[in-house]
């Protein structure tokens, strides 16, 4: 009998080792040299798929993404739907009037730019267009000329068809790059004025990927501003950029039966050009078109 009774007493204590036993397993920590030894094959592809997240849309965005947007950027030009004349309130263009504009560019220098509404023009598109004579001085050396190509449909919205612009240096000619014309290589039209623009409207100014892509936005129909041609209320305000140079933005001023007023860099950069004069000369010089 006590031989059996040890038995069993050796039984039971045995089952009681075990089962604390197996407790103590299932709440003890894992150990690091224990990790070090799994198996982790495959975890590397996931940590590339979530680093493939983490890339910006921006960073991702190729030549290829532009040409889809051109391709979704589609205007309709219809050569029956635009006008002669371009009296948009916000920005008219009446043959012989030039405006004088001039300001600091980032480094300091004198700016002045004139702007000739010629009474030429120029077929873009199957539509006449306005051409405007667009010259810059940077210290009384001119920089730049171009000729601006405008036109305005039957809802009063000024668009913008191209230009055929020429950069100096030292009085001589070096680059004609930034020209560009409706309807060649894929540049598109755009609207640089609407006639009824209200807050919050984006829009194309011109396109032609990779080298034109302005773009624009309506920002305020309130503002007061005081140039050197004088004090203008209620004044349309726009923001405008271009994917091109991401981090710089400017914004223009325009006053209803004047045009633009004021334009200036507010982002990535300075300097400025305000409205001078205006010069309507009293006799008017007859025009060509080509």
């Amino acid at each position: 009998m006590r031989q059996k009774a040890k038995l069993v007493l050796t039984l039971l204590l045995v089952g009681l080792i075990a089962v604390f036993a197996s407790g103590c397993v299932e709440d003890t920590p894992v150990d690091d040299e224990a990790m070090d030894g799994a198996d982790t094959s495959g975890t590397e592809d996931l940590e590339a798929e979530d680093a493939d997240d983490d890339v910006s849309d921006e960073e991702e965005m190729g030549e290829g993404d532009h040409m889809a947007d051109s391709d979704e950027y589609d205007p309709v030009i219809d050569p029956e739907n635009f006008v002669e004349v371009i009296d948009n309130p916000y920005f008219p263009l009446i043959p012989g009037t030039t405006f004088i504009y001039e300001g600091e560019n980032e480094d300091g220098d004198l700016e002045r730019n004139e702007v000739s509404v010629t009474d030429d023009t120029r077929i873009v598109m199957g539509v006449t267009t306005t051409v405007v004579w667009d010259r810059v001085w940077e210290d009384g050396e001119l920089i730049e000329e171009t000729f601006d190509w405008y036109a305005q449909d039957k809802d009063g919205n000024v668009w913008y068809f191209g230009e055929d612009s020429e950069e100096y240096e030292d009085g001589e000619f070096v680059s004609d790059e930034g020209s560009w014309e409706s309807g060649i290589d894929d540049a598109k039209p755009g609207i640089v004025m609407k006639m009824n623009p209200i807050v919050g409207d984006v829009y194309r100014q011109e396109y032609l990927v990779g080298e034109a892509e302005d773009m624009g936005e309506v920002i305020s129909l309130t503002e007061t501003v005081t140039v050197e041609y004088g004090t203008f209320e209620n004044c349309l305000v726009t923001k405008e950029w271009t994917p091109l140079e991401p981090g710089v933005e400017e914004q223009k001023y325009y006053a209803k039966g004047v045009g633009q007023l004021l334009e200036e860099v507010t982002l990535g950069g300075s300097g400025q050009l305000e409205l001078i004069d205006i010069i309507v000369p009293s006799v008017e010089a007859g025009g060509n078109s080509y």
